[in-house]
């Protein structure tokens, strides 16, 4: 397995981690450490190393056939030859023609947009309800956080939040928005998501820890 070695000012010792989307090791070391005793130690990590694989969800490309969780449901994706390009939602099937061998990168494509509009609205919804102003909603693809909120008010979340139940995905909403108050993780910030959110946050952000890594296993 390739490993990916990143040196920090900041760390204080060497620290292995699984990256089980990209099927890479990370290994982090403090900056004037070295090398070969860094390889060392991650060698010995080997049985830690085959533990931590054999727990890792098997990686799903979103091609003909494919299963993938939309908004909390599961969703099928069902590629009919002859059939228009346009992809269309119908109950548990994602259905859509054209290209074969292009399957993966539309349905990549449609769940980006569809994570983006429906991200935006309930961001700006949340947002005037509370009298918060928003500068900007967009996604991307981040491997370490599920969303994030500058001081100007620009928010970008993961777009697969998009395959995570709604109220889990409100939650991260409205954490963001707290984050308008409070640029923090202070007790103020966390009464503000609270009373943002209109319920306890608690068992949105246990979600995101026991099921958020498998949200990172589906492709093109």
């Amino acid at each position: 397995m390739p490993v990916r070695v990143r040196r920090s000012a900041r760390a204080r010792a060497f620290r292995l981690t699984l990256d089980g989307a990209r099927g890479e090791l990370r290994l982090s070391l403090p900056a004037r450490a070295s090398l070969k005793k860094a390889l060392g130690w991650a060698q010995d990590h080997e049985g830690w190393v085959r533990t931590q694989m054999a727990k890792q969800p098997a990686a799903t490309r979103l091609t003909d056939g494919a299963l993938f969780p939309l908004e909390g449901r599961e969703v099928r994706i069902c590629w009919t030859e002859g059939a228009t390009r346009t992809i269309r939602l119908d109950g548990d099937r994602l259905i859509l023609g054209g290209a074969a061998e292009s399957v993966g990168g539309r349905v990549m494509r449609w769940l980006r947009s569809r994570a983006k509009a429906v991200l935006e609205a309930e961001s700006r919804e949340l947002a005037r309800e509370h009298g918060l102003n928003i500068l900007s909603v967009g996604v991307g693809d981040p491997r370490s956080r599920w969303g994030s909120c500058t001081s100007t008010g620009a928010i970008r979340y993961s777009w697969r939040l998009i395959l995570a139940p709604p109220d889990v995905r409100r939650a991260t909403v409205a954490h963001e928005l707290a984050h308008l108050l409070h640029m923090d993780h202070s007790p103020a910030f966390h009464a503000a998501h609270a009373r943002i959110l209109g319920t306890d946050p608690r068992p949105a952000r246990a979600w995101l820890r026991t099921h958020g890594g498998g949200l990172h296993r589906y492709s093109e």
